[in-house]
This record gives structure tokens, sequence and C-alpha cells, in this order.
């Protein structure tokens, strides 16, 4: 199991897309394990994005990033980096494919809605960034029986 983090960007939250956001990784089958409403600091965003820093948009990254609120969470599952990728769809929204998150909510190539880590090392980067030591749970999920088949002795 991977345990990637989500953030839903403050124009999510502004356009009262949260719930509807949640439900497509949730309906995916991933697993909520870690989530929290929050404005991010100026020194927090400039350690998120350092490897922008320098780049003709990181200015107006971290000053949209810690304009408002923003919902972090930590997913899990069999392959979580790229399924949630993969439901982001491309980082525009005017060139996201329609199914995706940014493809059904999204048309601005500056406000895309949502970032995910992109790499397993991304992740456990980004995730100590957001959550302190047990925020992130382990938990059973009585449905995690009908998520994956575990017939063969692991989840698929």
């Amino acid at each position: 199991m991977e345990t990637t983090l989500i953030i839903l960007k403050p124009d999510a939250v502004q356009r009262g897309l949260v719930g509807s956001v949640v439900s497509r990784f949730e309906q995916k089958g991933l697993q909520l394990v870690g989530m929290k409403l929050m404005k991010i600091s100026a020194e927090l965003a400039a350690e998120h994005y350092k490897d922008h820093a320098g780049k003709g948009f990181y200015a107006g990254l971290v000053r949209f990033m810690t304009s408002e609120p923003v919902v972090v969470m930590a997913l899990r599952g069999v392959g979580a980096i790229t399924v949630c990728r993969n439901l982001m769809g491309a980082t525009f929204g005017s060139k996201a494919a329609a199914g995706t998150i940014r493809g059904d909510f999204g048309i601005s190539n500056s406000f895309n809605l949502v970032h995910g880590s992109d790499s397993p090392e991304a992740a456990a980067r980004e995730l100590s960034l957001f959550f302190k030591s047990g925020e992130v749970l382990d938990y059973a999920r009585a449905s995690e029986a009908w998520v994956y088949d575990t017939s063969g002795g692991k989840a698929e």
C-alpha cells in the first residue's frame, strides 16, 4: 500500500468542491487516512514548493497557496500516487480530459484545484510537512475486501 498527499487548493475550497473531489478519491477505492483544513503559511509553502524557487510562476504560486484555506489529505491504496494523478488529470483544466477532477471542474491554466505527490519520495517528504506524527492513521476498513481482490495473497 502506498500513501500520498493530496491538497485541495484554495480554488477548490472557495468553490465548494471539497465534497465532490473527496468523493472521487473515495469512490475509486482509496482510503482516507488523514485530513485537515488549514491555512498554509508562507514558510510552509516555500518549503513545499522549494523545487520551483526561482521559476517565473513561483511567487504567484506561493501567494495563491497561502491566500485562503486548503484541505490536505493523506490517501492510501495500491498504487495510490499514480491512481490519484490519473484521477486529477492534466495540470491545466483547459487541457484535462473529461472524467478527471481538473477536466470536470476546472478550466483555468493557473488555478488547477488539486495537488498530488508525484513519486514515493515526494509523498514521504510532503506528508511529513503537512502531518505530524500520529496524524496519518492506520485502520482497517470494513470494505477493504470489496475494494481489492486478495484471493491470490496480495491486494490487486
